[in-house]
């Protein structure tokens, strides 16, 4: 399955690249719902949150260390951050391809959705 962000990860589509290694690639997001956000998605395509395994645990892990990361860097560790995974329609994803939102830059409001 090819989907906009393996594109992106091919360097098929650019994009704002924040951080990259052998496992993921951090890039803003085109359509900003912050200040800052930008994506965390892993090289390796899993779908969904939903469909991950348990050999993906170690992934998923690095996955949440490189947001927080990149969340330094782009000058939100002190202030903090919203940490957003969608899995399946119902809970907002439009791309079948696993990625961690990360939100900042301005006070986040609860409930939500």
């Amino acid at each position: 399955m090819s989907t906009i962000f393996s594109k992106i990860i091919a360097r098929e589509i650019p994009a704002k690249i924040a951080y990259e290694d052998d496992l993921c690639l951090a890039f803003h997001d085109v359509n900003p719902q912050a200040p800052v956000h930008f994506l965390v998605v892993p090289k390796k395509e899993i779908p969904r949150i939903a469909t991950s395994t348990a050999a993906d645990e170690p992934l998923l892990g690095h996955l949440i260390y490189v947001a927080q990361t990149v969340a330094k860097q782009e000058g939100l560790h002190d202030t903090g951050f919203r940490i957003v995974i969608n899995s399946g329609a119902d809970g907002g994803e439009t791309v079948p391809h696993l990625h961690v939102h990360v939100l900042g830059g301005r006070p986040m409001a609860w409930p939500p959705g």
